[in-house]
C-alpha cells in the first residue's frame, strides 16, 4: 500500500518536531512524509534536515529556497508532486494519536478505491501545551459532522489535518483557485462524486496558540467579533460569498442533475428577489448545522442586511 503523508510547514520551529514525531510513533509504519516548506526564515529547514537523516521514509520536495505559495497552494503542489493511493494531509504545529494512519486506512479499504473518497474524523482541542481544552471539535462547534454534498455547501466540518482521501478524489482536484481552504473544497468533491466518511474518534490533538493560521473558534475569538458587530457581517458576508465563489467550481465537472441545480441555487441566490430566495432557501434546505447559525445565514440572504455585491463576480 502506497500511503502519502502530505505537509506544508512555514516557520514551524516551535512544534515541529513534536508532530514529526508523532507521525513516527503510528502503529501503521510504511508511509512517506514529503514536506514543502513555504519560505521559512527560522530553524524549520534545520529541522526537516535532520529528519531526512535521521529517517527515509521523510523527504523535503523543495531543498532550495523557494518562493511563498501560501496553505492552499502548498498542499496542491505536494499532492500533485508524487502519486500514491492514499494521501494523509499534516499541519506543522498537531500532535497525531497513535492509530491515526490505521484507523483511516482500515475504513479506506472498505470503500472501492475508482470512487473519489475523503475520510475524517474527530479531533481533540488542546492548548500550547497539549492540555485539552475540548474532547470534541465538531461536537462543540458544528454539532455534527457532515457527510454530504448539501451540508458542505455552506458549512465545513473537514480538518486538514484529520483528513485522508485516495487518489481517485486527488485527481479531481485540478487547480488551487478560488478556494476558501482546501480541506473545504475535497470535502465538496468527495460528497458529490463519491465518499465523504466520517470516523466518529478523535485521531489528533489540534493545538491552539497565536501563531495559528486557522483553528477552532474560542470565546475570546466569538467576544471581539460581538464587540464589532460591523466586522461581524463583513465576515458573514464574506464566508458566503467565498463559499459561493468555491462551490461554483462545481459547476464545471459533471455533477448529478439534482446536485448542479442546488449548486447553481446556492451560487446565484444573491441575484434572485426576494421570494425567489426564501423560496431557494426553503427548496434545498440551506443552512448550517446550529440552529442559531442557520437563522443568522437565511436572515442575511433573505433580508440582505449589509449586503455589498462583489463586483468582480
Amino acid at each position: 500500500m502506497n500511503v502519502m503523508i502530505l505537509m506544508a510547514t512555514y516557520n514551524g520551529e516551535q512544534f515541529l518536531k513534536e508532530q514529526i514525531e508523532s507521525i513516527r510513533k503510528q502503529s501503521f509504519k510504511d508511509w512517506t512524509l514529503l514536506i514543502r516548506d513555504d519560505g521559512s526564515t527560522d530553524q524549520t529547514r534545520h529541522i526537516i534536515a535532520e529528519y531526512e537523516k535521521r529517517d527515509s521514509r521523510i523527504r523535503l520536495l523543495n531543498p532550495e529556497h523557494s518562493e511563498n505559495l501560501g496553505v492552499i497552494k502548498s498542499f496542491f503542489t505536494l499532492l500533485k508532486a508524487e502519486t500514491a493511493e492514499y494521501y494523509f494531509f499534516s499541519d506543522q504545529d498537531d500532535v497525531w494519536l497513535e492509530d491515526k494512519l490505521a484507523k483511516q486506512l482500515e475504513m479506506a479499504n472498505t470503500y472501492p478505491q475508482d470512487k473519489p473518497l475523503l475520510v475524517y474524523t474527530d479531533l481533540k482541542v488542546v492548548d500550547q501545551g497539549l492540555t485539552v481544552m475540548h474532547e470534541s471539535m465538531i461536537r462543540t462547534q458544528s454539532h455534527h459532522a457532515n457527510t454530504n454534498l448539501r451540508q458542505e455547501l455552506t458549512e465545513n466540518t473537514v480538518t486538514g489535518g484529520t483528513m485522508m482521501i485516495n487518489h481517485a478524489l486527488a485527481d479531481l482536484w485540478t487547480d488551487a483557485e478560488d478556494l476558501l481552504m482546501h480541506d473545504w473544497y475535497l470535502a465538496l468533491l468527495a460528497s458529490a462524486f463519491g465518499h465523504l466518511v466520517y470516523l466518529d474518534c478523535p485521531t489528533e490533538l489540534y493545538r491552539q496558540h497565536a501563531s495559528n493560521v486557522l483553528g477552532a473558534r474560542t470565546w475570546r475569538k466569538r467576544m471581539k467579533n460581538w464587540l464589532r458587530p460591523s466586522l461581524l457581517f463583513q465576515k458573514y458576508w464574506t464566508l458566503i460569498k467565498d463559499s459561493q465563489r468555491q462551490a461554483k467550481k462545481l459547476l464545471a465537472l459533471p455533477l448529478k442533475a439534482q446536485d448542479r441545480s442546488m449548486v447553481e441555487a446556492f451560487v446565484h441566490i444573491m441575484d434572485q428577489p426576494l421570494m425567489e430566495r426564501i423560496k431557494t432557501l426553503k427548496a434545498f434546505n440551506l443552512g448550517k448545522n446550529r440552529t442559531f447559525h442557520t437563522f443568522v445565514f437565511r436572515s442575511l440572504i433573505i433580508t440582505k442586511f449589509a449586503y455589498r455585491r462583489d463586483e468582480s463576480q
